[in-house]
């Protein structure tokens, strides 16, 4: 029987090109390519949305909050059997003053959510892979999206791993820390390049086929 596998995030799960604004193919971006990889034992589910946040209204475009959202896709897609979260990198635009912290924080509500909300309503908790998101780049300066995100936002995204492991571990879910795989494009210091949709499939097809053996 096929294991569904739900991909929640934001524009790195969506597969947004760095240079155009425009879409990845779906088989370059991350969850199309993990699909290839994973074979058809797996129904690789994709819930990328650009912009998203954990759990934070955006004051432009407050439909973002990934909050909002994550019930009605877990209901959806019942049963769901494995949850890959990638959130928080956008939680680090400066107009939510938020630290890394703050914002695994926010991610750790997700995951409550995730468990509170699939053992009511499909009688079992999917496992969960927290991702760790990757760091935002060097350039933000010369990015275009320079203005949403300051330079503060780049030290602050190398704590990510620190704290969303904690929120793992304290949540009894798997980690998975991005960053020591993958870097944001240098024509924008935010999106992923092929390359690295590329390898962040191959890292998190081990993890999940890691899954199979506990």
């Amino acid at each position: 029987m096929s294991k569904t596998v739900l991909c929640y995030g934001d524009s790195n799960t969506y597969g947004y090109i760095p240079e155009t604004g425009m879409r990845y193919p779906k088989n370059i971006r991350y969850p199309g390519k993990l699909q290839e990889l994973l074979g058809e034992g797996y129904s690789i589910i994709e819930e990328g949305c650009n912009g998203r946040t954990t759990i934070h209204d955006d004051p432009i475009d407050g439909w973002k909050n990934g909050l909002d959202y994550l019930r009605p896709c877990l209901n959806s897609h019942k049963p769901i059997d494995i949850v890959i979260l990638m959130l928080g990198s956008n939680d680090l635009k400066n107009t939510f003053h938020l630290t890394a912290e703050d914002i695994a924080d926010g991610a750790g509500v997700l995951v409550d959510v995730i468990k509170g909300f699939t053992a009511e309503k499909q009688g079992f908790v999917p496992d969960i892979i927290l991702v760790s998101p990757p760091e935002i780049g060097t350039g933000i300066r010369t990015s275009p999206f320079y203005g949403a995100f300051f330079e503060n936002a780049i030290d602050e995204s190398k704590k990510f791993p620190q704290y969303y492991k904690k929120i793992a571990e304290d949540k009894d879910c798997n980690f998975f820390d991005a960053a020591k795989y993958i870097y944001p494009s240098e024509y924008d210091s935010l999106h992923l390049t092929p390359e690295a949709h590329k390898t962040l499939a191959e890292e998190l097809c081990r993890v999940v086929k890691n899954l199979e053996r506990k």
